[in-house]
């Protein structure tokens, strides 16, 4: 088992970017051990088509209470803009994963599973990547992003290890700025705990519209955790499991993303995420120094 670090939060002096950063958007969101894994189809919640998505899209406004664990489609809002889907080159392939936008000093990275970022395969990090955030029915407000670094913890890219499930992804900057200077950024959660109250959005392979569910978290190991979200099907893994949203800072605190055991689960109505520890501690901080 690993050593937990202490409780923080990274970064701790990260400045925000205000709601003028954000035009056309809310500017409070009211939605109160697998070896050798490939890095997309047929592992875990990357990928896999349903071709009948549950749930049905909802109006923009459909909100649900935070311990029902039922999903929703969540509104066009500054925080839910800063979630968004992973392409292969280019948009008009199918998009297989979630990532969404984590603090940095450079401004410019999201966070996501492993899986999704590497290629076992090929045995090196997938070097097609392209990010759009608060995607919809074929709609990019920002555009597609490319992503220039994928950053993995070494013993993922030889084992698998369900527990390393992480992965930070370096963006280059478009139209001359960072994609946090556009969307801004939420900090992330070491040892936060198991028991915490999160949203999860993700987006499943088979809609072009997110969904959003509201729980608390449970202990699966000492290393996973675990959480009932219903809908939460191929597509969602790298959701990030957002913690202590506050409206007046416009920042949430990403304690995990769906992955680990079973790739995120190989149910659509429980997921899994690899606990953050000095392990994730330290894959930010390296991914730092090359963004």
């Amino acid at each position: 088992m690993r050593p937990l670090a202490r409780k923080i939060v990274l970064p701790l002096t990260m400045i925000v970017v205000g709601a003028g950063a954000m035009v056309g958007y809310a500017a409070q969101d009211a939605d109160t051990s697998t070896k050798n894994v490939a890095s997309r189809e047929g592992y875990g919640k990357s990928g896999d088509v349903d071709e009948d998505p549950d749930p049905q899209d909802q109006d923009p406004s459909a909100t649900a209470p935070a311990d029902t664990g039922n999903a929703y489609t969540p509104r066009r809002t500054e925080q839910n803009a800063r979630v968004g889907t992973l392409f292969s080159k280019n948009d008009s392939s199918d998009h297989f994963c979630t990532a969404s936008v984590v603090q940095s000093p450079g401004r410019n990275m999201l966070i996501t599973a492993a899986h999704c970022a590497y290629d076992s395969e090929a045995g090196a990090p997938r070097d097609d990547l392209m990010f759009a955030p608060d995607y919809r029915d074929g709609q990019e407000p920002t555009g597609l992003w490319k992503v220039r670094k994928v950053v993995t913890d070494p013993r993922w890219d030889k084992s698998g290890d369900e527990d390393l499930d992480v992965a930070f992804l370096v963006l280059d900057p478009k139209d001359g700025k960072q994609i946090q200077d556009v969307l801004g950024g939420n900090t992330l959660g070491i040892d936060r705990g198991f028991d915490n109250e999160v949203k999860i959005t993700g987006y499943p392979s088979g809609s072009d519209t997110p969904i959003s569910c509201h729980n608390r978290t449970t202990k699966f190991s000492d290393t996973q955790m675990r959480i009932q979200c219903t809908a939460f099907a191929g597509g969602t893994s790298g959701s990030p499991w957002l913690a202590d949203y506050d409206p007046k800072s416009h920042t949430g605190t990403v304690i995990g993303v769906l992955g680990g055991y079973e790739g995120g689960g190989d149910e659509d109505d429980i997921s899994y995420a690899a606990y953050f520890d000095d392990d994730v501690a330290e894959l930010y901080k390296r991914a730092q120094e090359v963004d």
